[in-house]
């Protein structure tokens, strides 16, 4: 008998409830219509599996003996924080992380989150967040990996080896959460924890990839979704969670509810608090966050069962213990894997945080790494002599550089992009401070639910931007920052027209009236569509939310310390109205002829040549020239070895980093496919003059797609015959060369 077998054993059915409770550290918990109880008395009742939300070591430490004095088994706590995008050293957003296509990076950056999440006593973290997106309405894009199911796969996997290394017991490692499952960023309406209808293929081929990729890089545990789909709310959604995810991928960890998750299944419409209760664990959710739903109901629907027959579930006392036993052996389970059941105090004995130097350092090129050079004519990188006139909202800005969901860290960590310019010049910029180049109305709106940190100017707009006029005109080169507050993105932050304010386009407007030179850089947390600044650009930077060192990568880039690299992972729209929008998108039976017509797909108001930035673009400071791709062999059976390989050269002054991408099309299939998907991706750097062969493996297997008219029924296939390999520097500007599968 194993050390979870020996001691369920001995635990009564209580204490096995009790394991199910994850609450919140410092919080005031409702147990009852009105009845406060303090953390410590759940403590002391042995009533509490882990709690989240710890803000050090020292007091993780005083909850967890609190917790073993309450325990009868001495069975320990673990401890868990949201650690989205760095801990202490705040990095990049995972959207802009993303934008890096580099899997070493992220891998890198998570490592150093856990070590620093572990040295505050932390053992899980809420991470990654890999919920595809396609909707820049939906604020929590700015968590996530963008729009492509093997992006997100490779970060998935990136991410979980960096938190948990070989094992999540190590020193300076934590188990990762996977989050969340599934189809989270997929909204009907692109408003936050709304209900997702999607058809079986394309969860499995889309939405459901990074899950099983995570999985198989060994994910310890996995979070449920707040939203629904097909019906079916993710927290009570048997089918997903105990079909498909461990069924199907063998996943054997831990599977934790969202934030009353359990709770808010009674406004989804299943039922009232027993019968959720009952199907949320039936489900396979093993923890309850601070709902405390399950401590409340489990021991009345194990003393008397459940006979639901208008919600479709019906169990015995019998049936619900063996539920509540199979929760409790996987809470118990994580803790033993976590080295917890042998030691409670593991990670506990005051090991030291990384170096903040070295994490700063790795931040500064991280945010460096995941800024994405949309345009450059001729541009940068500046000269150091230059006189720049450095404007808008951002240009001296700290809070908002650290993005959403930096939960522990802190502003003053920042280095404004003024006082970076400055350090990396020897010269302090003109700066006219536009703080107050917001939209008024939708800042009002905001107040009171994020606290805005860009505020508003009491002059008049006009006011401002004329004195940004005369401070650019009296320099050689206009820096203009821009974009959106941190708290503009992320959770319950939708917003019905992703672009940039009216006032902060007005201020490019009349920058790009003067004449100077004008480099924009925007700092947001989503994709947004930028319209006529793209043309009124001289160079265009989209910087996201960096981080605290996310203003000095931007001057890095600017004035030529780094190269730029990233790559966008999501599709910039032109206009917010075109959103959904992704490269993979399906064609349909009536494509734009290329003139106007009557009966035709795209849009009357739209230009269809406005300046669009595809999924996989980005600009360096290199000149990379491809040669044609080469086949091994222009037919082949299912099996057998097939490669492309393609020749880039840098052809221009400076070293280039290039992230060479390989998309897949089906034109004959027996269901309507993307136009086209990407399989495969290389970085390669490249020296001025240099030449590099990239050599792509192709399999059959990258062309399988699935048949489901439902997920149970689902059946892989692949189709004999001829399909399109696409090569290039972007989804959109490639090279192809067809392949003929002959079985």
């Amino acid at each position: 008998m194993d050390v979870v077998d020996a001691l369920m054993a001995q635990m009564t059915l209580a204490e096995k409830i009790g394991q199910l409770n994850l609450l919140a550290a410092g919080e005031g918990l409702l147990t009852g219509a009105s009845q406060p109880s303090a953390l410590s008395h759940r403590l002391d009742a042995g009533q509490v599996g882990a709690i989240f939300g710890t803000k050090s070591l020292a007091s993780a430490r005083a909850m967890q003996e609190r917790a073993l004095a309450g325990s009868r088994l001495k069975i320990p706590l673990f401890f868990a924080e949201d650690v989205i995008h760095g801990h202490r050293t705040v990095f990049p957003l995972n959207i802009a992380m993303a934008c890096s296509w580099d899997m070493g990076l992220i891998a890198e950056t998570s490592a150093f989150a856990a070590a620093e999440a572990a040295a505050e006593g932390l053992h899980q973290v809420y991470a990654p967040m890999i919920d595809i997106s396609r909707d820049p309405r939906w604020g929590r894009v700015a968590e996530g990996p963008g729009e492509d199911p093997l992006l997100a796969a490779r970060i998935a996997e990136a991410a979980v080896r960096g938190f948990q290394g070989e094992d999540p017991a190590g020193p300076g490692r934590v188990a990762a959460c996977l989050k969340h499952f599934v189809a989270y960023g997929a909204p009907d309406s692109g408003r936050d924890y709304d209900n997702v209808s999607i058809a079986a293929e394309d969860l499995l081929s889309v939405y459901l990839p990074p899950f099983a990729a995570g999985v198989r890089a060994g994910a310890a545990s996995v979070m449920a979704a707040f939203n629904a789909v097909n019906k079916l709310p993710m927290h009570a959604n048997a089918p997903l969670i105990e079909g498909w995810l461990r069924a199907e991928t063998g996943f054997d960890g831990l599977m934790v509810s969202d934030y009353t998750g359990v709770a808010e299944l009674v406004a989804h419409g299943l039922g009232p608090a027993s019968v959720v209760v009952a199907r949320a664990l039936h489900a396979g959710i093993d923890m309850d966050m601070v709902g405390e739903d399950y401590l409340r109901e489990l021991p009345i629907l194990a003393r008397d069962g459940l006979d639901a027959r208008d919600a479709g579930l019906r169990l015995s006392p019998q049936q619900v213990i063996a539920l509540i036993e199979r929760a409790c052996h996987r809470v118990l389970s994580f803790k033993a894997r976590l080295g917890l059941l042998d030691d409670p105090f593991r990670g506990m004995q005051g090991a030291s945080a990384p170096s903040r130097q070295k994490g700063r350092a790795l931040a500064r090129r991280a945010a460096a790494q995941s800024a994405v050079l949309l345009k450059n004519d001729g541009l940068l990188p500046l000269s150091p002599d230059v006189e720049v006139a450095l404007i808008g909202p951002f240009a001296a800005d700290r809070a908002n550089m650290l993005g959403t969901w930096a939960v522990s860290g802190n502003a003053a960590d920042v280095v404004p992009l003024s006082d970076a310019v400055a350090a990396l010049t020897g010269r302090v910029p003109a700066v006219a401070w536009g703080a107050s180049i917001v939209d008024e109305d939708w800042l009002a709106a905001r107040l009171n639910v994020h606290g805005v940190t860009v505020t508003r100017d009491p002059r008049p707009e006009a006011d401002l931007i004329a004195e940004a006029v005369a401070v650019a005109r009296a320099a050689d080169i206009a820096i203009v920052a821009v974009g959106e507050a941190k708290e503009h993105a992320g959770e319950s932050s939708s917003r019905l027209s992703p672009d940039l304010p009216a006032p902060q386009r007005r201020l490019i407007a009349a920058l790009a009236a003067t004449g100077r030179p004008l480099v924009v850089v925007v700092f947001a947390g989503r994709p947004l569509a930028l319209g006529a600044v793209a043309e009124q650009a001289d160079a265009l930077l989209y910087a996201w939310h960096g981080g605290i060192a996310g203003p000095e990568g931007v001057a890095d880039l600017i004035f030529g310390r780094a190269s730029p690299s990233a790559r966008l992972a999501v599709s910039l729209p032109a206009h917010p109205g075109e959103v959904p929008l992704s490269y993979a998108a399906e064609p349909t039976g009536r494509p734009f002829p290329g003139r106007f017509a009557k009966f035709r797909t795209g849009w009357l108001d739209l230009d269809d040549d406005a300046p669009r930035f595809p999924f996989g673009f980005g600009l360096g400071y290199g000149r990379v020239e491809y040669g044609p791709p080469r086949l091994s062999v222009a037919k082949a059976r299912a099996g057998e070895p097939v490669e492309l390989c393609v020749t880039v050269t840098n052809a221009g002054p400076a070293e280039a980093v290039e992230t060479v991408q390989l998309y897949a099309s089906d034109p004959v299939a027996r269901v309507t496919r993307p136009a086209r998907w990407l399989i495969d991706f290389r970085q390669v750097t490249l020296a001025p003059g240099a030449s590099c062969e990239v050599v792509f493996a192709i399999t059959a297997d990258q062309f399988r797609y699935p048949i489901a008219p439902t997920l149970a029924a689902a059946e892989w296939v692949r189709d004999p015959g001829v399909v399109g390999l696409h090569v290039g520097p972007n989804s959109r500007d490639t090279q192809m060369q067809e392949l003929t599968w002959t079985d």
